[in-house]
């Protein structure tokens, strides 16, 4: 599953790069905003269905309810700013890694499934963390957008460091 995990966290990082050096638009932003917290509500569905570990089980349905919200105020202030999510590279290679994982996770059973989960989760976190910090922030015109994206940081900083220490747990 580690080549799964880097695989992921090179289909974000490779996409943001490319994106910063062209410079991303707020249309763009939004996509990618409104991408990446469905990635984590789709695998966070499954692994509150598919989970044997309680600890995971309870982190998975806190990530469908957080990303669910943040992806609310997301749409919400694009709909006020009459601007439509663009597909672009990133958000494009965020949704294809999204499902590759789901398919990786469906053929897992136990604590092989909490393990794979966690693991993504891990990476994923740490790389949108690096793209809100390096592309998404520096890149967003719109105040608004901006402000949202600084606002909603620390709780992807909290659930980077959760599912590290869930992570750290299944190894004992």
């Amino acid at each position: 599953m580690k080549f799964s995990t880097a695989v992921m966290a090179g289909l974000l990082f490779a996409p943001a790069a490319s994106v910063s050096a062209q410079g991303v638009n707020d249309a763009q932003i939004a996509s990618i905003v409104v991408t990446a917290n469905q990635v984590d509500i789709d695998a966070g569905k499954l692994a509150t269905t598919q989970a044997s570990d309680p600890d995971v089980k309870k982190f998975a349905q806190l990530m469908v309810t957080d990303h669910t919200g943040v992806n609310k105020q997301a749409v919400d202030l694009v709909t006020k700013l009459k601007v439509a999510p663009e597909d672009n590279p990133t958000s494009k290679s965020l949704k294809s890694g999204g499902d590759e994982n789901l398919k990786n996770l469906n053929g897992l059973k136990g604590a092989a499934f909490d393990k794979a989960y966690v693991d993504h989760e891990v990476a994923y976190h740490q790389a949108v963390l690096d793209a809100v910090d390096k592309t998404l922030i520096p890149g967003a015109k719109n105040e608004e957008l901006k402000a949202l994206l600084v606002k909603v940081r620390p709780a992807f900083v909290a659930h980077l460091e959760h599912a590290k220490h869930i992570q750290a747990s299944l190894k004992k």
